[in-house]
């Protein structure tokens, strides 16, 4: 989402490292183009005048404490960086769980922000934690409102309160009371509160939502507003916190191709934290949202953070320390122990999300545009043809084995032939690097290849000086 304005700010720091020392002048160029990438974005145009005035005012302030040795580009940038984590709210925060459960959250927004997906992502996040949350489908006025929450929390494998239709019939603010003493009777530790929306803001909405409120009392008000309306985020955010107000924010389709100025602007003006972030259509495509991470995505740093933590979950412990141990212990890396990795590497996402998270990926947009996501798909579809004994020990695969394996797949024998060469090539790396040697691969980018054995350092011969002092002086330089 964050991709244009990533590149303007790219841009304008790449101009800013070229100068060295730094004046008055280069500060306020800098400045400008930041301004102007800002509302491009569609950021509010006070919150980009409250930016680029404090900004200005620090880094202009700094350059006379900076010495001429340090990197002054490097001081303007990281300025820059704690005012975008400001303004995006500081630090990240959770959801405060009542003393006494269940944990009561509403949900309140206009319709088509994806209040009802959101319901299911979060509870299904914290169930993932532990807890036993339980939706209330309170939201009778959208058609088959109702049908979709419970479609939702079965996929999820979360229980759905609903004993209305819905369709315009039953009492919303009745049903979200019954919810929550169902969900005390039962023990349900949280209770997720799914709310009607309109297309726009109107008195019937809000008082509708203000008797929901007023009814369950919750622990949590969350305003879900979709992250690709622009400038309307900030005026409907207003609104829902003038009239029923909220504790937090979540930014639902955060995936989208808009400029995303609603994020930089909604937590400046309404004063309330993003609380969270969906990123995607699955289910799973949803996490805490942290201001210094989102920061540090549209200065092009990249958010290894947020990587290293979904590899984290998706690569199961028992596994990892399985095949750490094989490799110490010198076994062979297996189709199968491939097979494995692919499976995990599916579970984080599409290839070109993963690699969106890495520094310096503005760079390599092109690259990254061009991955063929079905890649893993048919690579999986070959393994999986293969017997456990192919796996195991691909050197029996002969010619008739490879085009069963093709034929069962659904690929070409090509296919499997450069797999199994892949494989192969990759084994033999894996193996070099256990002997402590360097991949001829990597000999080949200018590394040389290392010895298995400790070198022998020899001291090298001297050469004699030349007698003529001008060639002797160009001898010492060399």
């Amino acid at each position: 989402m964050f991709e244009s304005l990533s590149n303007r700010f790219s841009g304008a720091f790449s101009a800013l490292r070229s100068r060295g020392k730094l004046s008055n002048a280069d500060i306020e160029n800098t400045c400008s183009e930041i301004r102007q990438a800002l509302l491009e974005s569609d950021v509010a145009l006070s919150v980009v005048e409250s930016f680029i005035a404090q900004v200005r005012e620090k880094s202009i302030a700094s350059l006379p404490t900076l010495q001429s040795g340090t990197n002054q580009a490097q001081a303007i940038f990281e300025i820059v960086n704690a005012s975008l984590v400001e303004i995006l709210g500081g630090a990240a925060r959770r959801i405060r769980f009542a003393k006494n459960p269940p944990t009561v959250i509403m949900l309140a927004g206009l319709q088509g922000a994806g209040k009802t997906t959101l319901a299911g992502k979060l509870a299904k996040f914290y169930a993932d934690q532990g807890n036993t949350p339980l939706l209330v489908a309170s939201d009778l006025a959208r058609p088959n409102a109702v049908t979709q929450l419970q479609v939702v929390g079965e996929s999820v494998g979360v229980p759905v309160f609903a004993p209305e239709l819905g369709n315009g019939v039953g009492d919303p603010v009745k049903v979200a009371k019954a919810g929550i003493e169902f969900a005390r009777s039962k023990l349900y530790n949280m209770v997720i509160v799914d709310t009607a929306g309109r297309l726009g803001i109107d008195e019937e909405l809000m008082l509708q939502a203000i008797s929901i409120r007023d009814a369950v009392n919750p622990d949590e008000i969350l305003f879900v507003v979709d992250a690709m309306i622009g400038q309307d985020a900030v005026r409907t955010s207003e609104a829902f916190l003038n009239g029923v107000g909220f504790d937090g924010v979540v930014l639902t389709k955060l995936d989208g191709d808009a400029r995303g100025g609603a994020a930089l602007s909604i937590a400046s003006i309404t004063k309330r934290p993003i609380m969270f972030a969906s990123t995607g259509e699955k289910l799973s495509d949803f996490d805490i949202f942290y201001p210094d991470r989102m920061a540090s995505r549209i200065l092009g740093m990249g958010d290894v953070a947020t990587l290293a933590e979904q590899a984290k979950k998706a690569f199961d412990t028992d596994t990892s320390a399985k095949l750490e141990a094989k490799f110490a212990s010198g076994e062979d890396f297996t189709l199968e122990d491939f097979l494995e990795q692919l499976q995990a590497i599916s579970k984080m996402g599409s290839m070109s999300k993963i690699l969106g998270m890495l520094p310096g990926a503005g760079g390599m947009k092109k690259q990254i545009e061009n991955i063929d996501e079905n890649e893993i798909v048919r690579t999986k579809a070959i393994v999986q043809s293969m017997t456990p004994i192919e796996r195991r020990d691909p050197k029996i695969l002969n010619g008739s084995r490879r085009a069963r394996i093709a034929l069962g797949a659904g690929r070409k024998v090509s296919d499997v032939n450069n797999l199994v060469d892949r494989f192969s090539a990759a084994q033999k790396m894996m193996k070099q690097v256990r002997n402590g040697g360097m991949p001829q691969g990597m000999a080949g980018m200018g590394l040389p290849a290392m010895p298995k054995t400790a070198a022998v350092h020899t001291a090298p011969k001297k050469k004699s000086k030349s007698g003529n002092p001008a060639k002797r002086a160009l001898e010492e330089r060399q």
